[in-house]
Parts: structure tokens; C-alpha cells; sequence
């Protein structure tokens, strides 16, 4: 039984945590990070038995749904017992992952035996030379191995998660959706998030709205709105002939902040209110230096409620104001 309600300034319960293991990864999407980037000293990583310890608060204070990040999570060592001593843990209702899936073809058959129920696995583009020129690296055929491995094994749900970039990926919108569809998969559409100074493109430049994507895919399909909602912020859409559904996330042109759920604890122990503020509870501080703090962690994540804001501020036409990647968020 929960031992305290986790409600934010603004009446929201928060019941969904989102989990980044590790801020490192095999890949370096140009949108997520530089190539030359620089990762966390391992003595400022949070330990996997802290990472259990703080999930295990949670669940105890009435968290009902854990997402698994990165950074890329599969590459964290010994990452399949911490997976497994969450999804075990009494009152959590559902542990998910979200993963690059580059290990998913050796990996799959032990996430869904530790416990995983849903993975989504991000994917832009189904052009292998594009592919490389997203990703900086030369793992196409690795990644579409490992989503047929995963298509095959009974999970709750698997989704592929596209972040679309005008003039760069948009004409694949059929593509994508049509390939996750032929393999029993939703597919969500994102607007890049404004996180982090890149140098490969301009944002504002290659912003393409979840409107448009609809738009564009609603010449090949029929698709209504649907009453579906998972923990997350995707909006869905059904798609006549077919189980599963195409859905948009809009950080910036349809702002999800009023039914904001999710809190986000970053691979060096903060917990984040916020994807687009910077407002923040160092929990390291509070696991490993007790004396310091003088209070639970349980009291601590209580008091960081108090950081959550209303809504973010994104503005596509100033410099970055987080200047964090999206790898050392988490997804």
C-alpha cells in the first residue's frame, strides 16, 4: 500500500517515473548529441543497487508505471538484475524500456523474462546510408535484426519511436508507419526536443509539426483520433484495417504539460520535475550522505514536488535554454 500520495503544486498525481540508466550509448544521434561528447566519471553514476533503491521508494509512495532509459540502457553491465528486481517489486503495474535496439536480437528473450512488458525502440529512417548519417554509426541491419527478434516474443506491446526532421527523414512518414504496422507495431512521431547545443542542423529549420505529420498520413491512410492513452504523452490515432495505431508527440505544437504524470531521474541521481526545466533534487546526495541531508528519501522526493512547474518553454527561434542533452535526461 502506497505510503504517500505523490501530488505536484498543480493537483497532478505523479505515478510514472522514467529511469536513466546510464547517460552513455552506442550510437550518437545527431539530434540527441555531439559526437565528441564527454560522459559522466563512473563515480558520479548512480550504482544499480541505488537505482533499485530508488524505484523501490517509489513504488512504495504509489508509483504504478517505470520506464528504463539512457542514454542506451542495454549497454549498462549487469543491467538485466536491476530490471528484474524492479519488475518484482509489489504495486508496480508495469515496467517498460526504451532502447536504440541495437542489443535487442541477443537481449529480447531476457527483458521479457526479467519482466519488461513493453519496449519502444527508436528508429528514423529505413535507409541504411540515412541511417548512418543519423546515428553516426553503421548499425542498421543490427537494429532491424533486433526488431524482428522482438516482434516474435509475446510482449504486452512494442512500439518504434521516430523523431522526425523536415528535409532530412519526412519523406519516409509512410515508410515508418507502414513498417511498424506490418510488424504488428505502433509507431509515435516526435517533435525534436530543443534539448542540448547541437551543431548538425538548425531546429527551427528542420522542425516538422505533428500536424503535418498527420496531415501527410492521412493521404494514406484513414485514421481517427482514438480514446487510447498509455502513461506517456502520445496522442493516437486508429488506423481502418489495422490493430494498432499511429500516434504524435508534441512538445511544441500541442503542449502535454496540464496532464503531466511523469518525473525523471537522470543517470547521476537527480530527479528531474521537468523535461524542458532545469529544476532539479540531487537524490544522490540524500543515498549516499544521509547525514547531510537529515532527511528520507522518501521525505526528499516529497520536497521536490515543490520544483515541478506548471508547462515547459520551448522557442525554436533562440539558443537552447536546456543545455543538457536528451542522453543524459533520458528519454
Amino acid at each position: 500500500m502506497a505510503r504517500s500520495a505523490l501530488i505536484d503544486p498543480f493537483g497532478r498525481k505523479i505515478d510514472y517515473l522514467r529511469i536513466s540508466v546510464t547517460d552513455r550509448c552506442d550510437f550518437r544521434c545527431t539530434y540527441c548529441m555531439d559526437e565528441d561528447i564527454t560522459f559522466l566519471p563512473r563515480e558520479h553514476i548512480l550504482s544499480l543497487e541505488e537505482i533499485v533503491q530508488v524505484a523501490k521508494t517509489f513504488i512504495a509512495m504509489g508509483t504504478k508505471r517505470i520506464r528504463i532509459t539512457g542514454g542506451e540502457p542495454l549497454v549498462r553491465k549487469n543491467i538485466l538484475w536491476a530490471i528484474e528486481q524492479i519488475a518484482n517489486t509489489d504495486g508496480l503495474e508495469e515496467l517498460t524500456i526504451t532502447t536504440n535496439g541495437s542489443q535487442l536480437s541477443k537481449m529480447a528473450n531476457s527483458l521479457l523474462d526479467a519482466g519488461v512488458s513493453r519496449i519502444n525502440i527508436s528508429l528514423d529512417t529505413l535507409q541504411a546510408e540515412r541511417f548512418y548519417a543519423l546515428t553516426r554509426r553503421d548499425k542498421f541491419q543490427q537494429v532491424i535484426d533486433g526488431i524482428e527478434a522482438a516482434s516474435k516474443l509475446p510482449f504486452k506491446r512494442l512500439k518504434i519511436n521516430s523523431v522526425m526532421l523536415k528535409n532530412h527523414n519526412d519523406d519516409e512518414l509512410h515508410d515508418l508507419a507502414q513498417f511498424a504496422l506490418d510488424h504488428n507495431m505502433d509507431i509515435s512521431f516526435i517533435e525534436e526536443m530543443p534539448l542540448g547545443i547541437i551543431t548538425d542542423h538548425n531546429r527551427a529549420a528542420t522542425y516538422l509539426s505533428s500536424d503535418d505529420v498527420i496531415e501527410t498520413l492521412g493521404k494514406h491512410y484513414s485514421l481517427t483520433p482514438s480514446s487510447t492513452t498509455t502513461s506517456g504523452p502520445t496522442r493516437y490515432y486508429q488506423v481502418a484495417g489495422y490493430d494498432h495505431k499511429i500516434g504524435v508527440i508534441s512538445p511544441h505544437s500541442h503542449n502535454f504539460c496540464d496532464t503531466c504524470n511523469r518525473v525523471r531521474l537522470t543517470a547521476e541521481g537527480r530527479l528531474l520535475l521537468c523535461l524542458g526545466n532545469e529544476h532539479s533534487k540531487d537524490l544522490k546526495d540524500v543515498i549516499r550522505n544521509p547525514s547531510v541531508e537529515s532527511i528520507s528519501l522518501e521525505s526528499a522526493i516529497i520536497d521536490a514536488l515543490a520544483l515541478k512547474p506548471h508547462k515547459h518553454h520551448f522557442n525554436l527561434d533562440e539558443a537552447p535554454q536546456i543545455l543538457r542533452f536528451m542522453s543524459a535526461t533520458g528519454g
